[in-house]
Formats: C-alpha cells, sequence, structure tokens
C-alpha cells in the first residue's frame, strides 16, 4: 500500500512539473497531491487514518451514505462501516480539475471503485468533490460529497 501511495504522490508531483511555474500552479500541485493522498489513505482502509485528513469541522456526504456526516465521529463511523462491509474495495482516480481561492481550494472529478464480489470485479464510476482548506502547511478536507454516476 505505501508503494501505491508513494506512487500516486510522485504522479501528483510529476503533474506540478508541468504546471505553469507561479504560486497558482504550486498551490493546486499540492491540492492534487491532498487529493492523491486520500486515493491512498483510503485504499489502506484504515478509517482512522481517512478520517484524519478531514478537519474537525469538515461535512461527509459520502457515496453510499443516506446521512450528512458532519461530525468528526460520524466521519469516522463513516468509514468504519463502509471497510468492514467492504475491505478490498479501492479506488482509482480519474480525471480532475483543481480550483483555487485562497486558502480554500476544490478538486472536483471522478475516481472508481473497484470491489472484488463472488469472484467478480465490480467497477463503479463516481465523481466527486473535495473543498479544502489551508492549515499550516497542510490541505485539510472540510467538504466532500461524492456519488454514483447517474444512469443515462
Amino acid at each position: 500500500m505505501r508503494a501505491a501511495f508513494e506512487i500516486l504522490l510522485l504522479l501528483s508531483l510529476a503533474q506540478a512539473s508541468f504546471a505553469e511555474q507561479s504560486p497558482e500552479g504550486e498551490i493546486s500541485a499540492q491540492v492534487a497531491a491532498a487529493t492523491a493522498e486520500w486515493i491512498a489513505t483510503f485504499n489502506t482502509r484504515d478509517a482512522a487514518r481517512i478520517s484524519a485528513l478531514y478537519a474537525p469541522d469538515a461535512i461527509l456526504w459520502g457515496t453510499v451514505s443516506q446521512t450528512i456526516r458532519t461530525t468528526p465521529q460520524e466521519i469516522l463511523e463513516y468509514f468504519e462501516e463502509s471497510s468492514a462491509k467492504r475491505p478490498k474495495l479501492r479506488m482509482f482516480l480519474g480525471e480532475y480539475h483543481v480550483r483555487l481561492y485562497g486558502d480554500i481550494a476544490t478538486n472536483s472529478g471522478y475516481y472508481t471503485s473497484r470491489n472484488p464480489v463472488d469472484g467478480k470485479e465490480v467497477v463503479i464510476p463516481m465523481r466527486f468533490t473535495f473543498t479544502y482548506r489551508r492549515e499550516g502547511e497542510r490541505w485539510m478536507i472540510v467538504n466532500h460529497h461524492s456519488s454514483r454516476f447517474a444512469q443515462p
């Protein structure tokens, strides 16, 4: 898992090298790296590590949630439940778009979940929006919405 995280992080950083050499390009790369970190951490299925990426006042509207999660404990419980029900589920990051607003940034795009069920891989494309707030040198998730793609 650590190798997968390092690969995702390197890919995000490599993207930064192609970005315009400006403060905005550097910050966009940091936000992209924070999203890659979320993917890699999610794939560990360690609920405590995943929920540690969220600010104390974060809100999560998860893909499989019937309710919006508004406290650190509720966010932790969401990932505990998800990890228990689908321990082999893995996420893969697709296209995304970072937008910057000072110490706030959004990243919207899609990721794909892959989960082996009864010997078959179930693949579900999902869309996401993460809103981040810079806290010191770290970009913390303050709002996360994820949902399955709409059926045509």
